[in-house]
């Protein structure tokens, strides 16, 4: 048993001791939650009674792969955009490749960025990266706030020191290095740009708050509200000039032409926006199959192709012929996919679509050359299967405390390259899959006294 997993069990006795088998705790717990407004669609963003804890080597393992990681991402979207024959191996829609070429007026590509990973004692592995906007990281830092003063975790804390990891003042730091880029000088008023949902809080309500008590005009916005006139982009009264986007490329041109006011003051230098649409080149999966050709990163420093190698699947965009395996040419690349289903994932090149993910061991030799046949008439990639790592949360369930083993995606998040905020994603079978028993939990960095 490693020292992580004596502190985790020394939580859940402390749940099943006396003095917190009365789980009056967990109601005050709840409500605390429900005052802040964390939650969405009626349910609580975390039905978990811990926080989900890193040990430092293992948070310091996840900094330096990470930061690594989106330098490669970097500077293979550099590469891309310079070379019309390695952006059509990203398979971008016309349109997203016309949005991609216009230069958004500082010099990264993503202003923030987050991952998603598989943390098991020593190992790391890489199973998403996301450019298109942030997920969970002011929840997180909510829910650290609650967790934190909790009864269970400050008994816990007389043992064990935990550090927790915010996200809200990094995120917003980002935001006005990348307009002081764009437009030295000026105070920005800051816009948020997203599909009003009809039910629950939005996370960016948060981030609106805070933004505003930290002297910044902010406002939640959708598209249908702008207007640009006269080189000023505008929602109503209000006068954009930072856009913080929250709809990807692709759910903006299905209901949107390149005629669009925002489209239109984004070609004109009038509105910073965050992230960029080129950013779009790095949430596609195809960027796995990039960095994991070795014959593109073998003049990348050597802690970027490290990473990459020990860290990020293989993968390749699916399509007849030959390539290069993890370790050895490969004559047939869809042969190669139908004798490995066992450790091979089929994935959409683009989440937001309406395709599925085939996950190879859960389908027989029928039902997998089907999904083959499907990932060869659009665009998917194929990718090593990464193991997902399960762990025991306790959780209230009909007014009993359970313990129930679940899936953990670690998600760090990280603002101009540096990763400096960690939220934790709990469910039965991984990001992506909606439960009761699912749902965001804070990460705190743990360590013995």
């Amino acid at each position: 048993m490693t020292q992580l997993d004596e502190a985790i069990s020394r939580y859940h006795r402390i749940l099943e001791s006396e003095p917190y088998r009365d789980l009056r705790w967990v109601k005050t717990l709840q409500d605390q939650m429900e005052a802040q407004q964390l939650s969405a669609g009626g349910r609580l963003l975390c039905p978990f009674l811990r926080p989900n804890f890193v040990t430092q080597k293992q948070y310091d393992n996840l900094v330096k792969t990470g930061e690594a990681l989106i330098s490669a991402v970097d500077r293979m979207l550099q590469t891309a955009l310079a070379s019309p024959a390695l952006l059509s191996r990203m398979q971008l829609y016309p349109a997203e490749k016309m949005l991609a070429a216009v230069d958004p007026g500082y010099k990264m590509s993503e202003v923030s960025a987050q991952l998603d990973l598989q943390i098991q004692n020593g190992s790391l592995h890489v199973t998403q990266y996301n450019a298109d906007a942030l997920s969970g990281a002011a929840w997180a830092e909510g829910l650290s706030d609650i967790f934190y003063d909790c009864p269970p975790v400050k008994e816990f804390r007389r043992r064990y020191n935990l550090t927790r990891i915010g996200g809200k003042k990094p995120f917003l730091s980002a935001l006005l290095k990348a307009y002081k880029m764009f437009a030295p000088g000026k105070k920005p008023n800051i816009a948020i740009l997203e599909f009003r949902e009809p039910t629950g809080r939005s996370e960016y309500e948060i981030y609106r708050d805070y933004f505003r008590a930290e002297g910044y005009q902010t406002e939640l916005v959708s598209p249908d509200q702008l207007e640009y006139r006269n080189g000023v982009l505008r929602a109503g009264n209000f006068e954009i000039n930072l856009m913080y986007r929250r709809i990807s490329a692709q759910e903006f041109l299905l209901r949107f032409t390149l005629n669009h006011p925002l489209v239109q003051a984004y070609r004109d230098h009038a509105v910073c926006m965050v992230n960029s649409f080129r950013s779009e080149l790095s949430h596609k999966k195809a960027m796995f199959a990039l960095l994991t050709d070795e014959t593109l990163t073998a003049k990348f420093p050597i802690n970027e192709r490290k990473a990459i190698r020990e860290h990020v699947p293989w993968t390749r965009v699916v399509k007849a012929g030959k390539t290069m395996g993890r370790e050895e040419p490969i004559d047939d690349l869809i042969e190669y996919i139908r004798q490995n289903r066992e450790t091979l994932v089929l994935r959409p090149n683009d989440e937001y679509g309406d395709l599925n993910s085939y996950i190879g061991y859960e389908h027989d030799e029928g039902s997998w050359s089907r999904a083959i046949r499907e990932a060869q008439r659009a665009p998917y990639v194929v990718q090593e299967r990464v193991k997902p790592f399960r762990t025991v949360f306790p959780l209230m369930n009909f007014g009993h405390l359970e313990f129930k083993e679940m899936q953990v995606d670690v998600q760090p998040q990280a603002f101009l390259g540096k990763v400096a905020s960690c939220s934790s994603y709990v469910s039965s079978s991984g990001a992506g899959s909606y439960s009761i028993a699912s749902g965001i939990t804070p990460t705190f960095i743990i360590d013995t006294k």
